[in-house]
């Protein structure tokens, strides 16, 4: 069984896919940017903390939270920023984080500085 996530507190889709896919206890958010802060010249943590904010707005539809994260993928322009990312990153993760990966990219959807996508289980 499939279920479509979607919440207007978080940016729609850029593309075909959904913001989220339920799928027998399991959510699969997709990648999340911070568009309108970027084009505004917003600094990485400012970033940052959108991106995670949209992902919450995501989990909550789902009637989630950050507690039921396992798994988190960071896309990054420029590991130069992987402390300023990881500070705020943890913010939302104060204890028992998920397993996570950080993986620099040459470039990123709509020339963002970050993006990150979860992986929750009820």
């Amino acid at each position: 069984m499939k279920q479509i996530i979607f919440t207007e507190k978080a940016p729609a889709a850029i593309g075909p896919y959904s913001q989220a896919i339920l799928s027998n206890g399991t959510l699969y958010v997709s990648g999340q940017i911070a568009l309108a802060l970027v084009e505004a010249g917003a600094n990485i943590e400012d970033e940052t903390r959108q991106v995670m904010k949209n992902l919450q707005a995501i989990l909550e539809a789902a009637n989630m939270t950050f507690e039921n994260v396992v798994k988190c993928t960071i896309f990054v322009k420029d590991m130069n920023n992987f402390v300023k990312i990881n500070g705020v990153y943890g913010e939302f993760f104060p204890t028992n984080p998920p397993a996570r990966e950080t993986v620099e990219v040459a470039r990123l959807p709509k020339d963002v500085n970050v993006e990150i996508s979860c992986v929750a289980v009820l």
